[in-house]
């Protein structure tokens, strides 16, 4: 979880669907990035278990996928993080992502 909200893009997309559940094209041009790059951050929050989503049938027939925030909470204090880290490898993300 704390590596997937290590980035900005992907603390703004939590922070916008806090607002309630939005559509991709929609939650695109909220947050002013591309649909493949929003695509690709809300690929990584689903991951993590930090957003949900569910495909749905527009009016006119066209699939749109909703994405919503998860329910989570993260407690961060000196314990937590020595568990977190002791599940990196000494390759993961120190070059970032």
């Amino acid at each position: 979880m704390l590596s997937a909200l290590s980035n900005p893009h992907r603390l703004r997309i939590v922070g916008a669907l806090t607002e309630g559940r939005n559509y991709v094209s929609e939650l695109a041009r909220v947050l002013g990035i591309s649909r493949p790059l929003l695509h690709m951050h809300l690929k990584k929050l689903e991951g993590a278990g930090l957003v949900t989503s569910e495909l749905e049938l527009s009016e006119d027939g066209k699939a749109m996928r909703y994405f919503e925030a998860a329910s989570f909470n993260i407690e961060l204090n000196p314990t937590s993080i020595a568990e977190a880290a002791r599940t990196l490898s000494e390759t993961t993300d120190l070059e970032g992502d």
